[in-house]
Protein backbone atom coordinates (compact mmCIF):
# COMPACT_ATOMS: atom_id res chain seq x y z
CA UNK A 1 0.00 0.00 0.00
CA UNK A 2 1.70 3.45 -1.10
CA UNK A 3 0.46 6.15 1.27
CA UNK A 4 0.46 9.39 -0.71
CA UNK A 5 -0.45 13.00 0.92
CA UNK A 6 0.48 16.29 1.45
CA UNK A 7 2.38 16.03 4.92
CA UNK A 8 3.00 12.24 4.55
CA UNK A 9 6.37 10.61 3.48
CA UNK A 10 6.56 6.99 2.66
CA UNK A 11 10.24 6.16 4.06
CA UNK A 12 10.12 2.21 3.84
CA UNK A 13 8.04 -0.85 2.91
CA UNK A 14 8.43 -4.14 4.14
CA UNK A 15 7.41 -7.66 3.08
CA UNK A 16 7.38 -9.46 6.45
CA UNK A 17 7.61 -8.32 10.18
CA UNK A 18 11.29 -8.73 9.93
CA UNK A 19 12.02 -6.27 7.77
CA UNK A 20 9.61 -4.24 9.31
CA UNK A 21 11.42 -3.98 12.63
CA UNK A 22 14.55 -3.43 11.03
CA UNK A 23 12.93 -0.16 8.41
CA UNK A 24 12.29 0.85 11.77
CA UNK A 25 15.16 0.64 13.26
CA UNK A 26 17.02 2.41 10.16
CA UNK A 27 14.34 4.98 9.25
CA UNK A 28 12.53 5.62 12.51
CA UNK A 29 9.05 6.80 11.22
CA UNK A 30 6.68 8.81 13.64
CA UNK A 31 3.54 6.04 12.20
CA UNK A 32 4.05 2.22 11.39
CA UNK A 33 1.08 0.79 9.04
CA UNK A 34 1.33 -2.75 10.61
CA UNK A 35 -0.24 -5.88 8.42
CA UNK A 36 -1.56 -8.17 11.23
CA UNK A 37 -0.73 -11.13 9.70
CA UNK A 38 2.50 -11.22 7.52
CA UNK A 39 4.65 -14.77 6.67
CA UNK A 40 8.23 -15.52 8.53
CA UNK A 41 7.25 -12.86 11.42
CA UNK A 42 3.65 -11.52 11.74
CA UNK A 43 2.42 -7.77 12.71
CA UNK A 44 2.29 -8.80 16.65
CA UNK A 45 5.45 -9.84 16.88
CA UNK A 46 7.04 -7.08 14.80
CA UNK A 47 4.95 -4.75 17.11
CA UNK A 48 6.60 -5.85 20.17
CA UNK A 49 10.11 -5.85 18.96
CA UNK A 50 9.67 -2.09 18.19
CA UNK A 51 8.11 -1.50 21.12
CA UNK A 52 10.32 -3.42 23.03
CA UNK A 53 13.43 -1.81 21.12
CA UNK A 54 11.85 1.60 22.15
CA UNK A 55 11.79 0.84 25.80
CA UNK A 56 15.63 -0.20 25.97
CA UNK A 57 16.29 2.91 24.23
CA UNK A 58 14.70 5.62 25.82
CA UNK A 59 16.41 8.28 23.47
CA UNK A 60 15.11 6.98 20.56
CA UNK A 61 11.50 7.99 19.99
CA UNK A 62 9.35 5.32 18.83
CA UNK A 63 6.41 5.51 16.66
CA UNK A 64 2.56 4.78 16.73
CA UNK A 65 1.77 1.61 14.70
CA UNK A 66 -1.16 1.02 13.29
CA UNK A 67 -2.38 -2.71 12.82
CA UNK A 68 -4.44 -3.09 9.47
CA UNK A 69 -6.26 -6.15 9.41
CA UNK A 70 -9.11 -8.05 7.23
CA UNK A 71 -11.78 -8.50 10.40
CA UNK A 72 -12.36 -6.27 12.92
CA UNK A 73 -12.61 -9.13 15.99
CA UNK A 74 -9.98 -11.11 14.85
CA UNK A 75 -8.22 -11.99 17.73
CA UNK A 76 -4.52 -10.69 17.44
CA UNK A 77 -5.98 -7.56 17.61
CA UNK A 78 -6.24 -7.19 21.33
CA UNK A 79 -2.78 -8.37 21.97
CA UNK A 80 -1.73 -6.29 19.27
CA UNK A 81 -2.96 -3.25 21.37
CA UNK A 82 -1.96 -4.58 24.44
CA UNK A 83 1.56 -4.83 22.79
CA UNK A 84 1.89 -0.91 21.76
CA UNK A 85 -0.19 -0.64 18.74
CA UNK A 86 -1.53 2.81 19.26
CA UNK A 87 -5.03 1.58 17.27
CA UNK A 88 -6.09 -0.75 14.15
CA UNK A 89 -8.17 -0.03 10.83
CA UNK A 90 -9.88 -2.87 8.61
CA UNK A 91 -8.12 -3.00 5.42
CA UNK A 92 -10.17 -2.06 3.15
CA UNK A 93 -10.35 1.39 4.97
CA UNK A 94 -10.59 4.61 2.11
CA UNK A 95 -7.24 6.27 1.27
CA UNK A 96 -8.96 9.37 3.01
CA UNK A 97 -9.73 7.75 6.26
CA UNK A 98 -6.26 6.12 6.23
CA UNK A 99 -4.68 9.39 5.82
CA UNK A 100 -6.71 10.75 8.48
CA UNK A 101 -5.93 7.88 10.77
CA UNK A 102 -2.46 8.90 10.44
CA UNK A 103 -2.59 12.18 11.17
CA UNK A 104 -4.52 11.39 14.26
CA UNK A 105 -2.43 8.66 15.96
CA UNK A 106 0.78 10.94 14.91
CA UNK A 107 -0.72 13.45 17.41
CA UNK A 108 -2.05 10.67 20.10
CA UNK A 109 -5.25 12.76 19.93
CA UNK A 110 -7.63 9.63 19.49
CA UNK A 111 -8.09 6.33 19.59
CA UNK A 112 -8.69 4.86 16.07
CA UNK A 113 -12.16 2.50 15.31
CA UNK A 114 -13.29 3.47 19.34
CA UNK A 115 -16.09 1.20 18.34
CA UNK A 116 -14.26 -1.73 17.26
CA UNK A 117 -11.26 -1.38 19.81
CA UNK A 118 -14.00 -1.04 22.29
CA UNK A 119 -16.53 -3.98 21.12
CA UNK A 120 -12.84 -6.11 20.98
CA UNK A 121 -11.51 -5.11 24.59
CA UNK A 122 -14.86 -6.03 25.79
CA UNK A 123 -15.11 -9.81 24.49
CA UNK A 124 -11.34 -10.33 25.56
CA UNK A 125 -10.13 -8.45 28.52
CA UNK A 126 -11.27 -10.97 30.77
CA UNK A 127 -9.78 -13.87 29.37
CA UNK A 128 -7.07 -12.11 28.08
CA UNK A 129 -4.90 -10.01 30.44
CA UNK A 130 -2.58 -7.81 29.28
CA UNK A 131 1.17 -8.38 30.71
CA UNK A 132 2.80 -5.30 32.36
CA UNK A 133 0.00 -2.91 32.31
CA UNK A 134 -0.44 -0.72 35.65
CA UNK A 135 -3.40 -1.82 37.55
CA UNK A 136 -3.54 0.23 40.72
CA UNK A 137 -6.02 3.66 39.77
CA UNK A 138 -5.52 4.19 43.48
CA UNK A 139 -3.04 7.44 41.91
CA UNK A 140 -5.85 9.08 39.95
CA UNK A 141 -7.85 11.80 40.61
CA UNK A 142 -11.84 11.71 40.68
CA UNK A 143 -11.80 14.00 38.08
CA UNK A 144 -9.03 11.55 35.93
CA UNK A 145 -10.63 8.71 36.78
CA UNK A 146 -13.71 10.17 34.93
CA UNK A 147 -12.00 11.03 31.88
CA UNK A 148 -10.73 7.68 31.98
CA UNK A 149 -13.65 6.23 31.86
CA UNK A 150 -15.18 8.01 28.84
CA UNK A 151 -12.02 7.82 27.23
CA UNK A 152 -12.63 3.84 27.33
CA UNK A 153 -15.78 4.79 25.60
CA UNK A 154 -13.80 6.20 22.80
CA UNK A 155 -14.53 9.54 23.15
CA UNK A 156 -11.88 11.95 21.62
CA UNK A 157 -10.65 15.22 23.19
CA UNK A 158 -13.21 17.14 21.77
CA UNK A 159 -16.12 14.88 22.98
CA UNK A 160 -14.22 14.93 26.01
CA UNK A 161 -14.36 18.25 26.52
CA UNK A 162 -17.85 18.97 25.55
CA UNK A 163 -19.07 16.82 27.67
CA UNK A 164 -17.09 17.48 31.15
CA UNK A 165 -17.74 21.45 29.90
CA UNK A 166 -13.74 21.60 30.16
CA UNK A 167 -11.49 23.13 27.11
CA UNK A 168 -9.31 20.55 24.84
CA UNK A 169 -6.34 21.84 26.54
CA UNK A 170 -7.37 20.76 29.85
CA UNK A 171 -8.44 17.38 28.95
CA UNK A 172 -5.14 16.59 27.32
CA UNK A 173 -3.60 17.63 30.55
CA UNK A 174 -5.84 15.07 31.98
CA UNK A 175 -5.48 12.59 29.69
CA UNK A 176 -1.21 12.92 29.75
CA UNK A 177 -1.51 12.60 33.74
CA UNK A 178 -3.21 9.08 33.32
CA UNK A 179 -0.79 8.14 31.28
CA UNK A 180 1.94 9.56 33.66
CA UNK A 181 0.57 7.87 36.46
CA UNK A 182 -0.33 4.45 35.29
CA UNK A 183 2.70 4.23 32.90
CA UNK A 184 0.83 3.73 30.15
CA UNK A 185 2.39 4.48 26.18
CA UNK A 186 -0.67 5.70 24.76
CA UNK A 187 -4.42 5.98 24.86
CA UNK A 188 -5.12 2.75 23.17
CA UNK A 189 -3.33 1.41 26.59
CA UNK A 190 -5.71 3.44 28.34
CA UNK A 191 -8.62 1.81 27.25
CA UNK A 192 -7.48 -1.89 27.77
CA UNK A 193 -5.90 -0.37 31.57
CA UNK A 194 -9.82 0.75 32.10
CA UNK A 195 -11.44 -2.54 30.96
CA UNK A 196 -8.88 -4.83 32.60
CA UNK A 197 -9.05 -2.77 35.96
CA UNK A 198 -12.78 -2.97 36.25
CA UNK A 199 -13.13 0.80 35.66
CA UNK A 200 -15.46 0.10 32.69
CA UNK A 201 -17.47 -3.34 32.61
CA UNK A 202 -16.68 -5.84 30.03
CA UNK A 203 -20.25 -7.09 28.24
CA UNK A 204 -19.55 -10.00 26.18
CA UNK A 205 -22.04 -10.26 23.42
Amino acid sequence: MILMADGIDVVAEAANGGQAVEAVRRTRPDVVLMDIRMPEMDGLEATRRIVGGVEQDPSAAGPRIIMLTTFDLDDLVYAALSAGASGFLLKDVTAEHLVAAVRMVRTGDALLAPTITRRLVERHARTSPAPGLHRDLAALTPRELEVLRLLAQGLSNTELAARLHLSEATVKTHVGRILAKLQLRDRAQAVVAAYETGLVSARVS
